[in-house]
């Protein structure tokens, strides 16, 4: 355990060595030695950086620990396909018109292509699946994807484009 500091030679430590002397030497309180006080003068002036440094040098040496004791990684090079994801925006229940189509074209964790989305409101079954195949031959000449990964269903509420009559408008307050 740390001594504690010593206010009177704190106080002393600002003062000028011919000051010192005479405040606690043979004239003053008789406190100055000789062989300890030009050290512990020098400690009490100087302790607010070496501890800084000290505290500095020991948060380096933890790291350094834990950097050496961190498990090694290793990241293996993988190239991927591009994959097409197709999302249908339709309700759960089995009869349940479809909202809305979206697709996006992913290579890894990187998106490469965003298709606009499009309602379906009106489209007939056989209309949708034409657009579908239109899409698909896009795609195989761009990307050689043949077809389209399990599709992913979401709730029309989701729905991404901003003019859908299902998503919540904000009423506005005021002169309409």
């Amino acid at each position: 355990m740390p001594r504690r500091i010593d206010p009177k030679c704190l106080d002393c430590a600002q003062l000028s060595v011919d000051e010192a002397r005479q405040r606690h030497g043979a004239e003053g309180d008789n406190c100055w030695n000789e062989n300890r006080c030009h050290r512990r003068r020098s400690h009490y002036r100087n302790r607010r950086d070496a501890n800084a440094s000290r505290r500095s040098l020991y948060r380096q040496g933890v790291q350094q620990k834990q950097e050496a004791a961190a498990p090694e990684t290793l990241s293996v090079p993988l190239t991927l396909k591009p994959v097409a994801y197709l999302y249908l925006y339709r309700q759960k229940r089995q009869d349940a018109p479809l909202h809305a189509i979206a697709i996006s074209v992913w290579e890894g964790n990187r998106r490469v292509l965003e298709v606009d989305p499009i309602h379906c409101a009106g489209m007939r079954n056989q209309k949708i699946q034409s657009y579908l195949m239109d899409v698909l031959k896009m795609l195989r000449e761009r990307y050689g994807i043949a077809k389209f990964e399990p599709e992913i269903r979401l709730e029309p509420s989701e729905c991404p484009m901003g003019s859908c009559p299902l998503r919540p408008h904000l009423s506005t307050t005021g002169d309409e």
